[in-house]
């Protein structure tokens, strides 16, 4: 299948949340056509090159993004806020007239999503804090009319699944302090379980975790 790359300075993994600042004229383009046919467009890690202006080199694995919401209260400056799908690998891309990259990628499977082991649920109690005190935040800040576009909201995606190791995983490794390669090679893999244990030794190495 073919879709229309956005190449970003972050990973997006499945499930999670990303919201989005359009100003460029391709990228407009992009939206436009995407929300006309209800379809996703590819989210990529930039590994040459910038988010704005020129071409810039990716990551051959990226992950689908779903327009959820969009406003532009001002005039050339569309919010979005996209939700990840499935990841994809790009075979080959080449770019339009206007700049845009096209990409013929091959959907990668999900990962066989089984519950939460033993061993880590620490990273789920974890996970309940963080979202406890992100809910708390907006709920002051929408009470204070700080928040107030569709940009703003709760970074995690309803409903939270608490007993996924693929849901807990991915949100958990969105939120580490870690350089963007390092996620990028965490939403790669292919198991889920491998994938929360080095999120569960890396908790525990920087005494997050007992």
């Amino acid at each position: 299948m073919e879709i229309p790359l956005f190449p970003l300075n972050t990973v997006l993994f499945p499930g999670g949340v990303l919201p989005l600042r359009i100003f460029e004229a391709r990228y407009m383009d992009m939206v436009r056509d995407c929300m006309q046919d209800e379809a996703p467009f590819g989210v990529c890690l930039i590994t040459k090159g910038a988010e704005v202006g020129g071409l810039a080199h990716t990551e051959t694995v990226g992950c689908l993004a779903s327009i959820r919401a969009w406003d532009m209260k001002q005039l050339g400056l569309l919010h979005l806020r996209t939700v990840g799908m499935q990841r994809f690998r790009i075979q080959r891309s080449h770019a339009r007239a206007n700049g845009l990259m096209l990409g013929e990628v091959d959907l990668i499977d999900p990962d066989e999503d089984l519950p939460i082991e033993p061993e880590h649920k620490p990273c789920a109690d974890l996970l309940a804090r963080i979202i406890d005190d992100l809910g708390a935040q907006i709920a002051e800040k929408r009470r204070t009319g700080e928040e107030s576009d569709v940009l703003g909201g709760m970074p995690f995606d309803k409903p939270f699944r608490m007993d996924s190791s693929v849901w807990v995983g991915n949100r958990l490794c969105e939120v580490l302090p870690v350089p963007l390669k390092a996620k990028q090679k965490l939403m790669e893999l292919d198991d889920a379980h491998a994938r929360l244990e080095i999120v569960s030794q890396y908790l525990r190495q920087h005494a997050v975790l007992k």
